[in-house]
């Protein structure tokens, strides 16, 4: 125990296990969108609003967490938010049973986890940045890679148990995903946890809004959260309605592989972040965000369908993790505000992109694949703010 209080390594791998909370908490219901339609007879636009709800709260929660952090500290924040991620998915199994709707429950245990997930967005970047090693860029883009290797491990390990276990034991397997937070709650009681900016140096509100570089980082956060779960969130439901595939295969060819696909460009990047430029990488990956809607939305063929989902995993893979260390460089003072600030926008995407998606799909009458389409607006707007990144660089 000691040599943990005194290894940044260790803070590390407990910012790996956060990230991975923070994947159970946000992929593993939309892995049951078609059994909750069938199970609870819950409408498609519902289904739709329990996303936005999830991202919303977490949106919330990001405004909300930087005033709370300087009140309580890092080590309590990060208690708190692996607390409410367990609880929450322990409530998300029971509720809705003890609920004349059904719907009710779901909602609540949703909200609660929200508020962990929410807590471990905001303060996993800032305290990894503040970790004593060497080329940061590289361990923020690994650090974020474990969100999607935990997406893929979901969908993996979900995949199998229903493949076994049946659909409708899906509550015994949110008990199971609960174990994980409940574990990293107790690390985060002993590993170190440094301040990223000296204490009265940092950037106050006035000052950091004041910054042009900063409202184009928040706008590019913003597409890119739309851009990444307008996706993921409904590559599931995607594959097995808008597709007539199976959910096994589904649940393979659409989650698993946009997950892969977008933690093997977070790793790809972190091994070779020295020899590629950030921006350029960013806005390579933004066009090819755009080509992989246009396939997802207007492609009959399910196979090239799939094939969009998994280049839009591989597309948006360094949007997040590279808009959080461009922050860092060119705002250094910005501490844990600026990087509350980001999350929040890159939540505020999280919630419209995947809402969009599903509104779009209800009142076209063409179903998911008019809603992808819709999406592509996110990505274009994206590379538009990568574009201008790199003109305020060379000023």
């Amino acid at each position: 125990m000691k040599r943990i209080k005194d290894n940044d390594n260790a803070t590390i791998v407990a910012c790996y296990i956060g990230y991975i909370t923070q994947a159970i908490v946000n992929n593993f219901v939309p892995l049951l969108f078609v059994t909750f339609q069938k199970q609870f007879g819950i409408a498609l636009d519902k289904i739709g609003l329990l996303i936005s709800v999830n991202f919303g709260v977490q949106l919330l929660v990001d405004l909300l967490a930087a005033g709370l952090v300087e009140k309580v500290g890092e080590r309590k924040t990060m208690i708190t938010a692996h607390l409410c991620s367990g609880t929450g998915l322990l409530l998300l199994a029971f509720l809705p049973w003890l609920f004349p709707v059904p719907y009710i429950g779901l909602l609540i245990g949703i909200v609660c986890y929200a508020i962990g997930g929410g807590l471990i967005e905001v303060m996993l970047s800032p305290i990894v940045e503040a970790c004593q090693t060497k080329n940061k860029e590289a361990v923020m883009s690994s650090l974020h890679s474990f969100y999607c290797w935990g997406h893929v491990g979901v969908v993996l390990i979900s995949t199998l148990y229903f493949a076994v276990f049946g659909t409708g034991s899906w509550w015994i397997l949110a008990c199971i995903w609960a174990v994980i937070p409940f574990f990293n709650t107790c690390l985060f009681f002993h590993v170190p946890i440094r301040s990223l900016v000296e204490e009265g140096k940092s950037m106050g509100l006035r000052e950091i809004f004041r910054e042009r570089v900063f409202w184009i980082l928040f706008i590019v956060m913003v597409c890119a959260g739309a851009a990444e779960q307008g996706m993921s969130q409904w590559a599931s439901a995607f594959a097995e309605m808008g597709l007539s595939v199976s959910k096994t295969v589904g649940d393979l060819a659409g989650p698993c592989m946009f997950a892969a696909c977008m933690g093997a460009a977070r790793a790809w990047y972190g091994a070779f972040s020295e020899k590629i430029r950030l921006h350029n990488f960013m806005m390579i990956s933004g066009l090819l965000c755009v080509a992989a809607y246009l396939l997802a939305g207007l492609s009959k063929s399910p196979v090239l369908g799939l094939a969009g989902c998994a280049l839009c995993g591989l597309s948006v893979g360094i949007m997040w993790p590279g808009s959080f260390s461009t922050a860092a460089k060119v705002l250094r003072r910005g501490g844990t505000i600026m990087f509350a600030f980001l999350a929040l926008a890159g939540d505020l995407g999280c919630s419209a992109g995947p809402g969009l998606v599903g509104m779009i799909s209800e009142l076209s009458g063409r179903g998911l694949k008019a809603g992808l389409f819709s999406a592509i607006v996110f990505p274009v707007i994206l590379v538009a703010g990568i574009w201008m990144i790199k003109q305020e660089n060379r000023r």
